[in-house]
């Protein structure tokens, strides 16, 4: 069946390349309308207390975002005037300031003590903006640029909504520029490692086809991550590209052997397809192991990325040998000498210091681990952002003028009697960093009656049988000191009302840190395990994928361990991102180099020789495919303003190297030390398995075999007689009819097995 599809494929080149392009169509379709989720938050398990209260904040209480508006040295009238502009804009549910509750004709110095801590600062005050719709959704996003629209220089819009705003425009302008600085790279890396100036755009077409063709079907996922829409394409880039440079590779290989090219293609397709099936599970199954975390964040992206994986192979095989035999013409005529180095010294040394580079390799591993271990990591996301970016410096000057880093906001009954509220709030306010305490009933509590409290404030504050109260903090989110300060006001809350919630940005944080601390270890272990039992299937051994893991893993400590010695911190999520797909999709390089290890012991050679060879073969492609990853994803992390982005991409770029130096330099002595363990270990290590005989090959031989014999039992005279030099004219036609059945019966015999 492959065979015919294989043949078909190119039989048709043009109408195959016509066809791939025309699918270009609903899969640009799909990607503008799949939309991209900013709010990291929003990816947190649904059981979890502050994801629940989340919701409820939503529903009854119309505060599904909050924002806080500092508006410097500009009188009373304009603030007021203001606020009515914004409560009137599409999106805003309400917006509180202190004329809400007093009017603005009241002397600041007259204004209950709490309030005018609460909305007044030196000469700036706070005005606070609910919105109707979740934070990151376009109907906030929205509100929120008109909401700036509406304000002058004076006025700083601060608040976690606004952030997610501003990153959202700044990974829209920035987007074409990592795609387009990848492609350039990656175009430079090819040039200098294929022998034609020509096949590099081909191989790029090929990729770009299927990295639009995922994009385009995320449309089934409803919505993805900005962070996934920024790295996937590249990472498909990186990762799929050398599978393209595998199928060429085998088409010249299989050229001379045919005369009609499109036969050398269909066979080089059966081969790739074959050998790219097999090898593309270890990629697949590391971006896979991240759909395990609570996170979902990490199935977003490992969707994603293993589906990419899927389609790059799909096009590779079905697009790509159109266009190579449309363009073969052009592949040929442009042809150069190449520009990769010889490692014939450099293996030699290796083989000749093998003990030595042993025992480096394992001794790597402690310094390794430890780097790694205690690597600094933040999970603050606006941390990754641009210092000058409006929303940094309004959350700044938030944090500075009003002491407020950061706002809990606590859902409870509203039938809690006032001793037990006044009890809450003042306790609230004893917690340590703790600067204010907004409730209903601390309101009424200044002396201002039920009946003056507008509506406006009394829904913002009580719906549907629950009541809010808001509890601002000098902690900044993510911090350890905020932890401690939610456990203590979370043990306050559940002697009142054991089902009262904490949720706001604190909490939400906290709980970010607690589910991926899991996450990321169930994540990675489960990664290894699957390719672990990849790699055994593959090699028929349990030491086999020990060896590969492990030198892969060395990799990637290597790589994350680069951040302790450097100082630097890296943004929680990129570790786990690297530790699955650095090792999914370099493991290829040690499997690459250790299966040509095992086919020339197979073949006869010795130990040294089989290694020597492997390895001499094995360079090119791992440099190639290494080096195509580096520049791809190196180029994103200078650019991106996104320090989130740039940390995965740098990594990303660091590890295929890193990975790729380990193979190159480590690897033939690990396997050279390795192997008399690989021969007692694995099941035909240094034999080639027999390979089973079709039932066409035994027909021919049985019908080879029987015809001598029944041409000699022809000849025998029968037992009793004696031998004459003429045979009767009746066993001569026996005979004769004998032999043609014989003959009759190998012709049909070969062919069957041409067929």
């Amino acid at each position: 069946m492959l065979e015919k599809i294989a043949k078909w494929l190119t039989r048709k080149p043009k109408l195959v390349a016509m066809m791939a392009v025309l699918m270009l169509i609903p899969a640009a379709i799909g990607y503008i309308s799949t939309r991209i989720n900013y709010d990291i938050l929003s990816y947190l398990p649904e059981d979890l207390e502050s994801s629940h209260g989340e919701k409820l904040l939503e529903e009854p209480f119309k505060m599904a975002a909050t924002s806080m508006l500092v508006v410097e040295s500009m009188p009373a009238g304009y603030t007021n005037s203001l606020l009515n502009d914004i409560k009137a804009i599409d999106g805003v549910s309400n917006a509180i300031w202190i004329s809400n509750l007093m009017g603005i004709q009241i002397p600041t110095d007259m204004i209950p003590a709490n309030f005018r801590d609460m909305f007044f600062a030196g000469d700036a005050t706070m005005m606070i903006i609910q919105y109707s719709h979740p934070g990151a959704s376009d109907e906030t996003m929205e509100a929120i640029e008109q909401v700036r629209r509406a304000c002058n220089e004076k006025c700083f819009l601060a608040g976690f909504s606004v952030v997610i705003k501003d990153t959202r425009d700044l990974m829209d302008s920035e987007l074409p520029i990592f795609v387009g600085l990848a492609v350039l790279l990656a175009l430079v890396a090819m040039m200098v490692t294929l022998e034609s100036t020509v096949l590099p755009f081909i191989f790029l077409a090929s990729i770009g086809l299927a990295v639009i063709y995922n994009m385009g079907t995320n449309i089934f996922l409803g919505e993805i991550s900005y962070i996934t829409k920024a790295i996937a394409a590249v990472l498909q880039l990186g990762v799929t590209m050398d599978y393209s440079i595998f199928l060429y590779h085998r088409y010249e290989e299989e050229r001379p052997n045919y005369d009609d090219k499109r036969d050398a293609m269909a066979q080089a397709v059966v081969a790739a397809f074959r050998s790219l099936s097999s090898s593309s599970l270890t990629t697949v199954a590391g971006f896979l192991a991240l759909c395990v975390m609570r996170l979902t964040l990490g199935r977003d992206i490992g969707i994603v990325m293993a589906k990419g994986v899927v389609l790059g192979v799909a096009t590779v095989i079905l697009a790509l040998p159109s266009l190579v035999l449309i363009f073969d013409k052009q592949i040929t005529k442009h042809k150069h000498k190449s520009l990769m180095p010889s490692f014939d010294k450099v293996n030699s040394f290796i083989l000749r210091h093998n003990k030595v580079i042993m025992v480096i390799f394992v001794l790597l591993f402690i310094p390794a681990y430890y780097a790694q271990s205690h690597a600094g990591i933040y999970y603050k996301l606006d941390e990754s952002l641009p210092r000058d970016l409006p929303s940094i410096v309004s959350n700044e000057k938030l944090k500075n003028d009003f002491d407020m880093a950061t706002s809990h906001f606590i859902v409870l009954r509203d039938d809690l009697n006032p001793a037990e509220m006044s009890d809450i709030e003042n306790r609230m306010e004893e917690v340590k960093g703790v600067t204010s305490v907004v409730s209903y009933h601390k309101m009424l509590g200044t002396g201002i009656p039920d009946f003056f409290i507008p509506n406006e404030v009394k829904d913002m504050l009580k719906q549907g049988g629950y009541q809010l109260m808001m509890v601002n903090s000098s902690y900044s989110p993510a911090t350890d000191a905020v932890a401690a300060q939610l456990d203590e006001m979370n043990a306050i809350l559940k002697q009142y009302d054991e089902n009262a919630m904490i949720t706001g940005e604190g909490a939400m944080y906290r709980d970010l840190i607690d589910t991926t601390a899991v996450d990321f270890v169930v994540a990675n272990y489960l990664s290894i395990a699957c390719i672990f039992i990849i790699v055994a299937w593959a090699f028929k051994s349990i030491t086999v994928p020990a060896v590969l893991v492990a030198t892969i893993e060395l990799a990637i400590f290597l790589n994350q361990g680069f951040s302790y010695f450097s100082g630097a911190s890296t943004p929680f999520i990129a570790p786990t991102i690297i530790s699955c797909v650095q090792l999914g999709a370099t493991v290829d390089y040690a499997i690459l180099m250790t299966s040509r290890f095992q086919e020339e012991l197979q073949s006869g050679k010795n130990r040294k020789e089989a290694i020597r060879i492997a390895a001499d073969s094995a360079d090119a492609s791992i440099i190639t495919s290494a080096l195509v990853m580096f520049c791809a994803t190196l180029g994103v992390s200078f650019v991106s303003s996104i320090d989130l982005i740039g940390a995965i991409c740098i990594m990303l770029a660091r590890g295929a190297l890193i990975s790729a130096c380990i193979c190159l330099f480590v690897m033939p002595a690990v396997l050279y030390v390795c192997e008399p363990m690989f021969n007692k270990t694995t099941l035909r290590w240094r034999t080639e398995q027999p390979k089973k005989e079709s039932k066409a090959a035994k027909a021919l031989k049985a019908a080879s075999e029987k015809l001598p014999a029944r041409k000699e039992k022809a000849a025998l005279p029968e037992k009793g007689t004696e031998q004459t030099e003429t045979t009767e004219p009746a066993e001569a036609a026996d005979s004769t009819k004998l032999a043609a059945e014989s003959e009759t019966e190998a012709d049909a015999a070969r062919e069957t097995a041409n067929v």
